[in-house]
């Protein structure tokens, strides 16, 4: 068996046709694969940078030209029975040649293609050609063919089986993509080879068990050995003649349980699975490493309605999760490295869970290796979102044969807890006016009822499957109904103030954002707007989200002071947009375990943009990562209003019982205490407690000049309760004193508090693009100190560190007397 790739000596051009530019119509470029047509034109010099300015626009006609890459190589006999070519991953309306004969076509991006080609090959050089028809032209005959259906954008990306945020999204460019995006290779092969793997590994009762599900494609049909192997188990079976299917079954005594993050360790276990002939040769071997561990869904009705509580080996998990898109519109820009570098932003947010959205990608490998490796749990949607889709064929055998590679694909990963069946598409079908315009056509829901849980349920029946997010658990009730299953919240992004987060108690919340600008030094790399201004033509193009502007404005308008000038609005929007979520989950996890799980949206962009992410398409990390990682702690102390009054909530996300003195003090901005009491915290592991204020706390004398500080030491973060909207708030002038000093690596800021500073925050990257600052969002009472530990790639000048607009905090922006 040898396998030979083919990813050298590739070319693209382009086929003639309206709209192709005339430097690019009559040129053959060097090609990279795995790749796309993009990123070889942009190579090649052929085209800006799709992400700066509005270029997205400019090269629109990208996505409605064919391409032809094409690749010549050397091969020679080895005596095998077959040779295939094998496909990894096409996008997405392909044609394939070997020596100018056709091989295949494909029209899904999302599995892979494997061709018998040992007929065509020539010893010595032979030529493959991969031809992509334009995914626009493609999925517009489909819906002419089959009638257009309704979705959330003007674009037919429900008619192709392929990544629907490339055609664009609300926070997304619209590049609509071709090319051999996976490997691709010849697999030369003899008697018999393994065609499927899929281990169903489950735990109970000190014994693991790896239940192996072989397909074997053969040539002859000799008996064949299977031969596996995991930990100190082994185990073999034989493969009877003719036959093609096993199932081999390994037993682990006492295997050492895989946990999520902060429930404990990851141990994962080798599996080998090696497919013999008659006389002992190996033909074929796979591998993978896997973990033990169970997982269950507790939807059973209670008196508040129907929970969605996620169990792993029997521990109640609260979901401290964020949503997960593509990181770039371009697949093969996605290193692990890259891939590294989120996990542990979302680790260093105390994120336990990431939700692959599904207008997205099923990930690859080497996101499923760092969950696994990490602790960190992965929800995975089937690939549906936001549209009304076509259950006609080819879809429909489309759908099924992609649900079926990629449930066998990952199933042996501990991190994937959950299958969920689309996005938001049977909530659009009750509430978005599908209905009508629908007429009695096809629009997924025999997908997400009935063929998606057939397959999961034949293929991975370990691990739960829901429908929809969000979905209510029964056609009788709503799918978004916060007291069953999961929900959604966007009508305060939409329409209301955040603080409307306080009116819902949901079982679930799998779904709330609130939008923010990028890093600043990643604006000034992407846009040559001169001067840089909220509503400047490269901000203005990228700002996808309807209204997006004046939702930002609105939100500006219900809590803070007015912006003079663009760097108050960079600060104040991202600000609020902290504000927003920190609200929502510490209100969310207040009512832990009614609730049990909160997923914001979303962790990351792919490309610079206005956005509700708490990391830009630069990779760096806004002020609502800071936000995040304090209300995501382990340990969480958050004032809450409760029955016309106030509480003090303690969340223990820990197993270890949490037992602390606390004090809740009223006091001046200027620090003079009004009020105080002190309570005994008593927390048991994984629960929470809700202690009610006494009513002199709760009620000040001069709201617009008093706050309340909750502390219990070292063993939390501090809780602040403003009794007045910073746009209101009587704020002195800020006044500091500040220190620069060298650090290993960068430099300290030491911060001392003349006066309060609401929410005090660096902004290194505005003197250097490399330059990141370890916290934010800091507020200090008179006489307190913080310091803020700053790395880039060289030292920044002190003077401009400890000014604005580096350094900012709320009461630096006057407040005129008409907003007070």
């Amino acid at each position: 068996m040898t396998r030979q790739t083919l990813h050298e000596g590739w070319t693209l051009r382009a086929v003639p046709g309206a709209g192709v530019p005339a430097e690019v119509a009559e040129r053959a470029v060097p090609a990279t694969v795995p790749g796309c047509v993009h990123t070889d034109l942009l190579a090649a010099g052929l085209i800006p940078d799709p992400f700066g300015d509005d270029n997205e626009t400019r090269l629109g006609w990208i996505g409605r030209t064919d391409w032809v890459y094409e690749s010549s190589f050397d091969w020679q006999p080895g005596g095998d029975d077959r040779v295939d070519l094998v496909c990894a991953g096409l996008d997405t309306v392909a044609t394939i040649d070997v020596n100018g004969i056709e091989v295949g076509r494909t029209q899904n991006m999302h599995r892979g293609h494997r061709f018998d080609v040992g007929s065509l090959l020539r010893p010595g050089g032979n030529t493959l050609t991969v031809r992509f028809d334009s995914a626009y032209r493609y999925a517009e005959a489909q819906r002419d063919r089959l009638g257009d259906r309704p979705n959330a954008y003007p674009e037919p990306f429900q008619f192709i089986r392929k990544m629907a945020c490339n055609f664009g999204w609300d926070w997304g460019p619209t590049v609509v993509t071709a090319g051999i995006w996976q490997e691709i290779g010849l697999h030369a092969w003899s008697t018999a080879r393994l065609a499927q793997v899929r281990p169903v590994v489950t735990v109970a009762d000190g014994v693991g068990r790896v239940e192996l599900h072989v397909e074997v494609e053969r040539v002859g049909g000799p008996p064949l050995t299977l031969r596996a192997a995991v930990g100190d188990a082994t185990g073999e079976v034989t493969v009877a003649a003719g036959e093609r299917t096993a199932v081999l079954t390994l037993t682990v005594a006492d295997p050492e349980l895989w946990w999520p993050r902060g429930y404990g360790e990851q141990p994962l276990y080798d599996l080998d699975v090696t497919l013999c002939a008659p006389d002992g040769r190996a033909l074929d071997g796979w591998s993978k490493r896997l973990g033990f561990r169970s997982v269950r869904l507790d939807t059973t009705p209670d008196a508040h309605g129907t929970p969605f509580a996620l169990h792993v080996n029997d521990v109640p998990v609260f979901v401290r999760g964020i949503n997960w898109i593509p990181d770039h519109p371009f697949p093969t820009e996605i290193t692990r490295g890259r891939l590294a570098e989120r996990f542990d932003q979302a680790l260093g947010a105390n994120i336990n869970l990431l939700r692959i959205w599904g207008g997205g990608r099923y990930e690859s490998d080497n996101f499923y290796e760092l969950a696994d490796s990490l602790g960190m749990l992965v929800q995975q949607d089937f690939l549906f979102a936001c549209a009304a889709y076509p259950e006609e064929e080819p879809f429909r055998t489309e759908v099924e044969a992609e649900a079926r590679e990629q449930v066998t694909r990952l199933a042996a990963h501990p991190s994937l807890v959950l299958w969920t069946g689309n996005n938001e598409n049977i909530w659009g079908w009750h509430d978005w006016d599908w209905q009508e315009p629908l007429a009695g056509r096809t629009w997924g829901r025999g997908y997400y009822l009935e063929l998606l849980p057939a397959v999961v349920g034949e293929l991975d029946p370990t691990r739960p499957y829901w429908p929809g997010s969000p979905w209510s658990g029964s056609d009788d009730i709503h799918p978004n109904d916060p007291a069953h299953g999961t929900m959604h919240i966007w009508d305060v992004w939409n329409d209301d103030d955040y603080t409307k987060y306080r009116e819902y108690v949901p079982r679930f919340v799998a779904e709330f954002g609130y939008q923010a600008p990028p890093a600043y030094a990643t604006l000034r790399r992407a846009l040559s707007d001169d001067p840089l201004a909220h509503d400047s033509p490269g901000m203005a193009h990228h700002q996808k989200a309807i209204d997006g502007d004046r939702k930002l404005q609105r939100g500006l308008d219900a809590h803070l002071p007015a912006p003079a000038d663009f760097d108050d609005w960079h600060y104040l929007t991202q600000l609020n947009q902290a504000r927003a979520i920190q609200l929502g989950v510490e209100h969310f996890r207040s009512y832990r375990p009614v609730c049990m799980g909160t997923i914001v949206w979303q962790l990351n962009d792919c490309w610079p943009v206005t956005s509700w992410a708490a990391v830009d398409g630069d990779g760096r990390r806004k002020p609502l990562w800071y936000a995040l990682r304090q209300a995501y702690a382990d340990r969480l102390l958050t004032v809450q209003p409760r029955d016309g009054g106030l509480a003090l909530v303690a969340v223990n996300e820990t197993g270890e019982a949490w037992s602390a003195p606390a004090t809740v003090t009223r006091l001046t901005l200027a620090g003079e205490p009004r009020a105080k009491t002190s309570v005994q915290l008593d927390v048991p592991a994984y629960s929470s407690v809700v202690l009610a204020l006494p009513a002199d706390l709760a009620g000040p004398e001069q709201a617009r000049r008093e706050l309340l500080v909750a502390e219990a030491g070292d063993s939390a973060e501090r809780a602040l309760w403003f009794f007045a909207e910073d746009r209101e708030v009587d704020w002195p002038a800020p006044e500091l004193d500040a220190v620069v000093e060298a650090a290993d690596g960068g430099q300290r800021v030491r911060v001392t508090a003349r006066s309060v500073l609401r929410d005090l925050t660096l902004f290194p990257d505005r003197l250097d693009p490399s330059a990141g600052v370890d916290r934010a969002l800091v507020t200090l009472l008179p006489g307190e100190s913080a310091t803020f530990t700053v790395h880039a790639d060289g030292p920044l000048d002190p003077a401009a560190l400890t000014s604005r607009p580096v350094l900012r905090c709320v009461n630096d922006v006057p407040v005129s007397e008409v907003a007070r």
